[in-house]
C-alpha cells in the first residue's frame, strides 16, 4: 500500500529539514554523475522521471553554485532530498526484471510531490533560465 500524498509530503518535509549547506556542498560535485545515472531509469509507467530529476538537479546545482539566488532554501533542500532518495533506491535495490516497478512508483511520488509543492518557484526558475516548463514536469 502506498502512503497518501499528505504522508509523503510530511515525510519529504521532515527529511529535507536534514539537508544542510554541508550536504549540498558534498552533493554538488556528484550531480553530473547522478544526472548520468538517472538517464538509465527506464520505466514506461513513469516516463518523465528522468526529466524531472534532471530539472531538480539543475535547480540544486544553480543554487549551490550561486547562479540563482532567488530559489528559497526549502525548495533546494526538498529537491536535494528527492535526488538523494532516488539515488539511494537505484543503489540498494537489485534489478528485479521489471525496472524496479514499486521503487519507481515511490521515487516518482516523492519527485512529483516536491515539484507540485514548489510549482510556482520552479516555474519562475525555469522562466529565468529559459528552460521549458511543460506538463511533462508534473506528470508521473
Amino acid at each position: 500500500m502506498f502512503p497518501t500524498m499528505s504522508e509523503t509530503a510530511f515525510f519529504i518535509r521532515r527529511q529535507a529539514a536534514k539537508i544542510t549547506p554541508l550536504v549540498l556542498e558534498k552533493l554538488l560535485p556528484k550531480l553530473p554523475m547522478l544526472k548520468m545515472e538517472f538517464t538509465q531509469i527506464k520505466s514506461p509507467e513513469f516516463p518523465h522521471l528522468f526529466e524531472q530529476l534532471e530539472f531538480l538537479a539543475d535547480v540544486v546545482e544553480d543554487f549551490a553554485e550561486g547562479a540563482d539566488k532567488e530559489i528559497p532554501y526549502t525548495t533546494v533542500a526538498e529537491a536535494a532530498f528527492a535526488i538523494l532518495f532516488v539515488h539511494r533506491h537505484l543503489d540498494i535495490l537489485p534489478d528485479d526484471g521489471d525496472g524496479h516497478g514499486q521503487a519507481h512508483a515511490t521515487d516518482s511520488s516523492v519527485v512529483r510531490n516536491v515539484i507540485q509543492h514548489h510549482q510556482a518557484v520552479l516555474s519562475a526558475y525555469a522562466a529565468r533560465h529559459q528552460m521549458a516548463w511543460n506538463g511533462a514536469i508534473t506528470k508521473p
